[in-house]
């Protein structure tokens, strides 16, 4: 690791001193917030490497607060949460998050998240750079590799990490089929052993920010009972 910077977004502040302490002792530069706007102003200004964003903050939530910063940025987030039900993940997922982890939480497993995004995505970065199709044209949708930009019929798409680099996997294997275990291990580098709905979740989201009717797909589309393949007859 290259001395990453890691934003740290949470109200109490014991436990951001209790996290940057520990990833500091791991090589991390850290940065603190205590609530949404100066964690806007940061990742405006910093330019962090990672996210860790508390669910509940004092001005607006960490919902919000991702909603609005995945307009400024695709840096990873994972959410810190004390709420462990199923819907809240899936919501965290839903808004842009790429990880969440609820309270109380292992230090050592948070760090070897945070490294496990990280590393991923300079993999993903160098993979990117070093291959020649930088620009992905299907239709009226445009996938810009080098600048990690999207846009259907001109207008740009702001993606999460993980969204864009789904997206981008489907349209580099046109008519390709991936189930949900494969287009995990791809993406995320490693065996799916997280919630089954991740995947179907952050489809969903990219379907609701490029397609013109998600409820009838014409670029992601769903082969019942396999998986999901990207749509490879658009002119």
């Amino acid at each position: 690791m290259a001395n990453e910077k890691i934003l740290i977004v949470d109200d109490e502040p014991e436990i951001c001193d209790f996290i940057s302490i520990y990833l500091q002792n791991e090589g991390f530069q850290t940065l603190i917030a205590y609530d949404g706007k100066t964690a806007l102003e940061y990742i405006k200004n910093e330019k962090p490497d990672l996210i860790i964003l508390d669910v509940i903050l004092p001005d607006f939530d960490g919902i919000a607060t991702c909603l609005e910063l995945r307009k400024l940025t695709n840096t990873p987030v994972i959410f810190l949460s004390c709420k462990s039900e199923e819907m809240d993940k899936v919501i965290g997922l839903t808004v842009g998050g790429d990880d969440y982890i609820t309270k109380p939480f292992s230090l050592s497993e948070l760090t070897a998240r945070i490294k496990a995004h990280i590393r991923r995505s300079n993999i993903l970065q160098e993979k990117q750079q070093n291959d020649s199709t930088d620009l992905i044209r299907h239709g009226m949708l445009t996938i810009d590799v080098e600048s990690h930009t999207v846009t259907v019929n001109g207008e740009p798409v702001m993606l999460s990490a993980k969204e864009f680099d789904i997206l981008t996997l489907l349209a580099r294997n046109p008519n390709r089929v991936f189930n949900s275990d494969q287009l995990f291990t791809l993406v995320w580098q490693e065996q799916h052993i997280g919630d089954s709905r991740t995947i179907a979740v952050h489809i969903s989201n990219i379907r609701k920010k490029i397609e013109q009717d998600p409820d009838h797909p014409e670029y992601i589309l769903t082969v019942w009972g396999v998986g999901y393949k990207f749509n490879g007859n658009l002119s």
